[in-house]
């Protein structure tokens, strides 16, 4: 998921009236149906004669529509929402242009009630009521002035005229008050709700800073990492606690994060050179260029990470030490064991006369194991020189299937020993390649004494090589034991070996390290494919056939 900030911005609600504001916007409108009528009883007592009876019904008319609004807002007492509030002051605007047009408006005895609407929608709350209640207000006069052209606007009546402004007037104190006092309360809300999110920020585990273009702070929240203080921070800037040395990198994080919205770096504190600080910067998404950053005291990773990393420096300066020792011993020692292995040969074959039948037999041991040590050693060397990358192939062009075949010839007599079939299909076309001859003899020669010594007798071994695109194909596949699941990631890598322990003293686990090293060298691959008891198919596969 993409990260993004979440800005302190105000949270944005619906307008909720708190308990008690719904009881008081009713109380205002029985407060107002009782001037009302009240007013509508002093008009009826002070008219008199025939004219003052022709112009008392429209009055009282007007009266009683203005107070049928006081009367509905008696409803907010069951239900106070948005929808019966809105209801209320459509109904106002109704009432104030319906006695407008029977009083004659800003010309007649009722001239307040105009500006009704607008208290009304003061007392009602929400700045869009307000101007709704404002355009109704002004709607009144209108038709009240409408009326009066039309009509003929009637004499006012001085008396009745000032009622009505003092009750609007009044009113709309009353509705300014309740405003004032719902502001309050929404102000004591949003001061908590601040109060609340400095409190969740001031106990962070880490320090977070918003961040100007200067890189100066304007506002701190949370624990700062130790040799960060914060007091510089907004005096200084943040790169005044930063070393000289990874100011660069500070600087470059600070502009991806600008440019891309996030970025990551990790520093040096300039007060205290031992310790480590990671810093987290995001970009604010006001248009402006501010950023919020984030840091954390990154003392003990960064340790346990140099700690690794002079561990596996040490580790491979060991591994490449063995390794050169290893392939700077190869003269000293196959020297001697070539020396053992010709006089114990001389002695088995009784070439300087006749030996007793024991020591023949002795003899006969010594040159067989002083032969398996050569071949140990040579595995053992060849993996170390790759090991420290002082094997360097010898390429050259040449026939495929002469190496496959030179491998054959090197492992029949085993396979004849064994009573293990050996068998290769080989094209009848010369399989011209570039690539180490040695090297290539060597792969074959490994994967065949492998299947030979790990084949029962009566089992077979097919030895198969040919072209696939650019790759040389050679598999060697078996009928012997096989290997488990289990065991066939492990085996390619240096002395690691499968099976019972019966099945690893047949071997040191090198040969198939070097034909996977071989094979690498030259740019191919070696995969194994088995099942146990059924036998194994291993797959040699380098790109080095030759242009034709």
């Amino acid at each position: 998921m993409k990260p993004h900030t979440v800005l302190l911005d105000p949270i944005r609600r619906p307008e909720v009236h708190d308990a008690g504001d719904g009881a008081a916007v009713a109380a205002w409108h029985a407060g107002w149906a009782a001037a009302v009528g009240v007013t509508a009883l002093f008009a009826t007592g002070a008219g008199t004669g025939a004219e003052a009876a022709g112009t008392a019904a429209p009055l009282l008319l007007a009266l009683g529509v203005m107070a049928a609004p006081g009367l509905a807002g008696l409803t907010l007492l069951r239900r106070d929402d948005d929808e019966a509030r809105s209801a209320l002051l459509t109904l106002w605007t109704l009432a104030a242009l319906a006695s407008a047009a029977l009083s004659g408006g800003a010309g007649g005895p009722l001239t307040g009630f105009v500006f009704a609407p607008l208290a009304a929608g003061l007392a009602l709350g929400g700045r869009r009521r307000v101007l709704v209640a404002a355009i109704a207000a002004t709607g009144a006069a209108g038709a009240g002035l409408l009326s009066g052209w039309l009509l003929g606007a009637p004499m006012a009546a001085a008396a009745t005229a000032g009622v009505s402004a003092l009750m609007t007037a009044g009113a709309t104190t009353a509705a300014l008050f309740l405003g004032a006092r719902r502001a309050a309360r929404r102000m004591e809300v949003a001061e908590a709700d601040v109060a609340g999110v400095e409190t969740l920020l001031a106990g962070q585990p880490a320090l977070t800073l918003a961040l100007n273009q200067d890189l100066r702070a304007l506002a701190a929240y949370g624990a700062a990492p130790a040799a960060l203080p914060v007091e510089p921070l907004f005096k200084e800037g943040l790169l005044s606690a930063v070393d000289p040395a990874d100011r660069p990198a500070v600087l470059a994080a600070l502009a991806r994060a600008r440019n891309l919205g996030e970025a990551q770096v990790r520093f040096t504190p300039r007060l205290a050179l031992d310790r480590r600080i990671l810093l987290t910067a995001r970009r604010m998404d006001d248009g402006g260029s501010r950023l919020i950053v984030q840091a954390l005291d990154a003392t003990l990773q960064y340790a346990r990470e140099a700690e690794l990393d002079a561990a596996r420096m040490e580790a491979e300066a060991q591994s490449a030490g063995k390794s050169r020792f290893l392939a700077l011993m190869s003269h000293e020692l196959r020297t001697p064991l070539n020396a053992v292995i010709g006089f114990s040969d001389a002695m088995r074959q009784e070439l300087f006369g006749p030996v007793p039948a024991r020591y023949a037999d002795y003899a006969r041991s010594i040159h067989e194991a002083g032969g398996h040590l050569l071949d140990l050693i040579n595995d053992v060397l060849d993996v170390s020189r790759i090991e420290a990358d002082r094997y360097e192939l010898a390429l050259e062009r040449f026939d495929a299937r002469e190496a496959v075949t030179a491998g054959l010839a090197l492992v029949r007599l085993q396979a004849e020993d064994k009573g293990v079939a050996l068998n290769a299909v080989l094209p009848p076309e010369p399989l011209m390649i570039r690539a180490d001859r040695r090297a290539l003899k060597q792969m074959t020669l490994n994967l065949l004494s492998n299947a030979v010594k790990f084949t029962p007798m009566g089992g077979t071994v097919t030895a198969s090589a040919q072209a696939a695109g650019t790759m040389l194909e050679l598999i060697v596949a078996d009928t012997g034991v096989g290997i488990a699941r289990a065991d066939l990631a492990r085996l390619g890598r240096p002395y690691e070996q499968a099976g019972e322990a019966e099945q690893k003293a047949k071997g040191s686990g090198l040969g198939l390290a070097l034909v996977r090293a071989l094979a690498e060298l030259h740019g191919g691959t070696l995969s194994l494919d088995s099942t146990l008891g059924e036998g194994t198919a291993a797959a040699l596969r380098l790109p080095v056939l030759a242009e034709t």
